[in-house]
């Protein structure tokens, strides 16, 4: 074999890709397929799609490498997915979805926490658990089911997450792997394996073991069957091999494994993400997740609407850029990103809180702008969004740095957002670090390909294939006075904005549901 690639999904919320990989990091074959409907609302808040829709995605992407190139897989030596998180389906007996699967950005809630014993209730109270116990119990789409879909609850025989389903068409094994179980399943993420049945936390989702899939640590969890290489396209006996969750693999891609570096997603949600060998959580009740990397952590902190604000700034306030892009033949972005240059830092005093939607640990967040005056445009607004979204990752990164009592040397940076030179540079600013970027912003399906490699035994360990695979592209190095402004806003304003607005933010929501009602 002259040189043996490893064909990857990259299956996101949007779109899928598929890439075929060499073991020098290069994609030598690169197909990407927009989902024409990425999911249903039934509702307001909520997100429904046909799990299929994956799946057959698949063969349309085969189908696109195989126009490239009907002979792009003679090499291929495996199959790795990076699946997007915390989205569940219900299986019935025979394996058949019973209903769609509810997307991880689905914002329905269960109301009724009565399923929660009471002496649950009392311990977490104790320890000052309750709320966050109560809230995680009402966020976790099982229990919504089980309040409103009884009959669905009681028809279903496994509950699974996508990469669990999609493991089973691919290889009729209905096995998952550690680093994928990232969501609403009672999971323990210390432990890495199910929770115990008298675990407190097990109570926010308490389903029957039996209910559960296996989990298993081998690299390979099946072969591809004759089944699913007639549906897809994959080419039948090829191993299926264990990586992780699509931001996992992403750190795993930018080389981000050591405790000293950070890596910086930006995507539709924004996310920084650090690697360790201990169990150290990013905040109080926040779990770390498991990495691609065996009895290793990835804590982190998600900004949940993240680069969505640059979509929701280009819809509202950029037609001009959309319509001018069109005509030139780029992006709406790259107009916009050139004028950041004419932009002070700081935005003149417009600080902006990305908090569209609020998370565990700031339930109560909205999002906000303060420090408006007539001198500011609507570009002072685009710059101050990827400030605000820098400073609540420069944010997590202390409370890391704090938790951890390791400092941050190197970060780096991957997602579309990691395309603009203009946003890099602004990154390197606020953190006061080296931002590196490497040789694509495809780092997802770079990361689950160098999983594959190692698991396959063509590299003796994560560092030998690293150094074989991600290659820095360029670097961007802080300008310290520069950072300096940012430290002070970012200590000064940014930090005291949500304790000064959180009284404000709990009665808007209050009179909101009362005039809703």
């Amino acid at each position: 074999m002259a040189d043996p690639t490893i064909l990857t999904f990259d299956l996101g919320t949007q779109s899928m890709r598929a890439m075929v990989v060499n073991r020098q990091g290069e994609i030598l074959y690169y197909a990407q397929y927009k989902y024409p409907k990425p999911y249903v609302s039934i509702q307001p808040g909520y997100a429904d799609v046909d799990p299929m829709m994956y799946y057959r995605t698949m063969r349309i992407l085969m189908d696109q490498l195989y126009k490239q190139d009907t002979h792009c897989l003679q090499d291929c030596t495996g199959v790795t997915l990076a699946c997007i998180r915390d989205t569940i389906i219900l299986l019935d007996e025979n394996k058949k979805p019973i209903r769609d699967a509810i997307l991880w950005l689905d914002h329905r809630l269960a109301e009724d926490t009565s399923r929660i014993p009471g002496w649950v209730l009392k311990a977490s109270s104790v320890v000052h658990m309750r709320k966050i116990l109560e809230q995680q119990y009402c966020a976790s789409h099982i229990n919504w089911l089980i309040e409103n879909e009884k009959d669905s609850y009681a028809r279903c025989t496994k509950v699974v997450f996508l990469p669990s389903f999609l493991h089973y068409l691919l290889t009729g094994n209905l096995v998952d792997t550690p680093s994928n179980m990232i969501g609403h399943l009672p999971f323990d993420y210390k432990r890495q394996t199910w929770q115990k049945d008298r675990d407190i936390k097990r109570y926010m989702c308490d389903i029957p073991r039996e209910k559960l899939v296996d989990l298993v640590t081998e690299s390979v969890l099946g072969t591809i069957t004759e089944q699913a290489s007639l549906e897809t396209g994959i080419p039948e006996g090829l191993p299926l091999v264990a990586t992780g969750s699509d931001k996992g693999c992403e750190t795993l891609g930018v080389s981000a494994i050591h405790p000293y570096q950070a890596s910086l997603s930006f995507g539709t949600t924004a996310t920084i993400q650090f690697t360790l060998n201990k169990y150290v959580t990013p905040e109080k009740f926040l779990p770390s997740y498991p990495s691609v990397l065996d009895g290793y952590y990835n804590p982190e902190i998600e900004i949940f609407r993240g680069y969505w604000l640059i979509s929701w700034f280009k819809k509202e306030f950029a037609a001009k850029e959309v319509q001018l892009a069109q005509e030139m033949g780029i992006a709406p972005e790259d107009l916009l990103n050139e004028q950041l240059k004419n932009i002070p830092c700081g935005s003149e005093g417009l600080i902006l809180q990305p908090f569209w939607t609020p998370g565990v640990i700031k339930p109560d967040a909205k999002g906000s702008m303060i420090g408006f005056h007539d001198a500011h445009t609507r570009i002072h607004l685009y710059r101050a969004i990827i400030e605000g979204i820098g400073y609540a990752l420069y944010d997590g990164m202390i409370h890391m740095q704090e938790r951890t009592g390791v400092p941050i040397e190197e970060v780096f940076v991957s997602g579309g957002g990691s395309q603009s030179d203009e946003i890099c540079q602004i990154t390197a600013d606020i953190f006061g670090v080296k931002v590196i970027r490497i040789q694509t912003h495809e780092a997802t399906g770079i990361g689950a390909s160098i999983a594959g490699f190692t698991k396959l035994g063509f590299f003796q360990s994560y560092q030998e294939a690293i150094s074989s695979m991600v290659h820095i592209k360029d670097s961007f190095t802080p300008d310290m006075e520069n950072h300096r402004i940012y430290h002070d806003l970012y200590t000064q304003i940014y930090r005291k904005i949500y304790p000064s607005l959180v009284p404000l933010y709990r009665k808007l929501s209050n009179l909101v549901k009362r005039r809703e009602r």
